[in-house]
């Protein structure tokens, strides 16, 4: 029996089990994080995250822009959403739709010089904004050891060489 199931053998629907109290512990970190780069992105630059994100993946990518449908991919939202998303980037001045050359159905969002202008100060803005909440996180008793955890990364060695390849023949 775990520790919660009742007597009878069915689970008691008011104690949270470990992994429902997990899951519940990342998002209150994932939202409080996500809540201070929200009001500090729109008090500062007047749009949000979907929209940062957006910007990010544009100027990020090789050409400055993406198609649709992986401008859909990165940002997380319906493609519904993403179109005004990407119409209030537009009328912003910040990006534009541009047909494939190579196939009329296809359509980039291309990043414009003001848009990469706008990426250049946000970013470092996001940062700051992201570092604070990571301190202010760090003090609470129940989120902070989260952070520290999901925080933690294996060192990158310098000059370490790739792991070695089996060269043995394998049989089929």
């Amino acid at each position: 029996m775990t520790a919660d199931a009742s007597p009878g053998g069915t689970a008691d629907p008011y104690v949270r089990s470990a992994d429902r109290s997990d899951w519940g512990r990342l998002r209150a970190l994932h939202n409080r994080i996500e809540a201070a780069l929200e009001r500090g992105l729109q008090r500062r630059f007047h749009f949000g995250l979907s929209e940062f994100t957006a910007i990010c993946a544009l100027a990020e990518s090789p050409e400055g822009e993406l198609r649709m449908q992986d401008l859909t991919d990165t940002v997380g939202l319906n493609q519904s959403s993403v179109s005004r998303l990407v119409a209030r980037l537009e009328s912003a001045g910040l990006c534009a739709r541009e047909l494939c050359e190579t196939d009329r159905r296809g359509v980039y969002t291309v990043i414009t010089p003001e848009g990469r202008e706008v990426f250049e100060n946000a970013v470092p803005f996001h940062d700051v904004t992201l570092a604070e909440v990571y301190e202010q996180l760090a003090r609470d008793p129940d989120l902070g050891p989260l952070l520290d955890s999901v925080r933690s990364r294996p060192k990158a060695r310098k000059n370490s060489s790739p792991p070695p390849t089996d060269t043995t023949p394998t049989t089929a």
